[in-house]
């Protein structure tokens, strides 16, 4: 699965963690995350993030 980063801040959105903390289940794609979740570190939407090349 596909990491995603926060451009604003640097997160890195991983599925294999997901965002528990925002009830995010591990495993979760970031396809497959709520239109209304925020980054965990600065609060942007999911609009701001661009996938990991690798």
């Amino acid at each position: 699965m596909k990491k995603y980063i926060c451009i604003p801040c640097g997160y890195i959105y991983d599925p294999e963690l997901g965002d528990e903390d925002s009830g995010i289940a591990p495993g979760t794609k970031f396809e497959d995350i709520p239109e209304d979740w925020t980054c965990p570190i600065c609060g942007v939407g999911k609009e701001e993030f661009e996938p990991v090349e690798e």
